[in-house]
């Protein structure tokens, strides 16, 4: 509406002298670049998160036992992120979801459905992994999974990746603000899942893993420019995250060898709570 009026101003019969009209182009203009910069911001942080991937193994003081404070801490936030601020907006798309598949009973009002097979699917996962460590050290192996393993593993998590980058893509249509809570605490999370995997799987990560990730979430921003999901099917794509999130988490405070900071985990969640609640 404002280049519409500037335009208008600039070319009507009573606009001032070329001077003055020249620099209202030039504003125009500039207003109009903005305006372009601004419809591809999720840019910034889809790039953030693709760096977090690739340094992800150099963040040396994050690893060893007991478990680093701050992963504790970026655990926290990411579980706050989904139950305080992805979760309640679920609520809206179960609306959708009821309206286009009201003849599936069993979902009518069960969209969180879909979270308990993102973090059922992702315990599975985990649970093999350790299971084909645990059979490779009573074998006197590696301590890592068989290739198997670790391809439908890093698979798994590269779909994970494209949705997470396809829905930050998606952030770009609501307020800005959405966009950065919503990337804060994927790239806190993002943080977590390296240090896990590379737990896992070592140099088989670091060679190969760390870059199916970074393609697979840049293919996911980028496959939102093309598609355009129902706003029903983008709905239970949040709530698969919102699951997969918070397993992926827990996983890794959980465990006892681990030595988790809980009062760590609770300082992230209860600061980033406190922000969800003040905005």
């Amino acid at each position: 509406m404002l280049l519409q009026v500037a335009l208008k101003q600039a070319y009507s019969p009573d606009s001032p002298p070329a001077s003055q009209n020249s620099h209202l182009k030039k504003r125009v203009a500039e207003q109009n670049n903005a305006i372009k910069m601004m419809e591809y911001v999720s840019v910034v942080p889809v790039a953030v998160l693709a760096l977090i991937h690739y340094y992800g193994g150099r963040f040396s003081f994050l690893t060893g036992i007991p478990r680093s404070s701050w992963l504790s801490v970026a655990g926290g936030i990411s579980v706050a992120y989904i139950f305080l601020h992805l979760f309640p907006e679920l609520s809206e798309g179960q609306e959708q979801v009821n309206k286009v598949l009201s003849s599936l009973g069993f979902l009518e009002n069960h969209i969180y459905l879909l979270a308990l097979i993102g973090l059922a699917l992702f315990y599975g996962l985990e649970r093999a992994a350790l299971s084909s460590k645990h059979d490779q050290v009573k074998k006197g192996e590696t301590e890592q999974p068989v290739a198997e393993v670790f391809w439908v593993h890093i698979s798994s998590f590269a779909v994970y990746n494209a949705l997470i980058g396809y829905l930050l893509f998606q952030r770009e249509e609501g307020p800005i603000q959405q966009m950065i809570l919503f990337a804060v605490a994927m790239a806190l999370h993002f943080v977590v899942n390296d240090y896990g995997l590379q737990d896992h799987y070592h140099e088989d990560y670091r060679k190969k893993g760390r870059w199916v990730l970074v393609v697979a979430l840049v293919l996911g921003w980028v496959l939102g420019f093309v598609i355009v999901l129902p706003e029903h099917v983008t709905s239970m794509v949040m709530a698969f995250i919102g699951g997969a999130v918070i397993l992926n988490v827990l996983k890794e405070e959980l465990p006892e060898e681990r030595k988790s900071r809980y009062w760590a985990f609770l300082l992230g969640a209860g600061a980033y709570a406190a922000l969800l609640l003040a905005l």
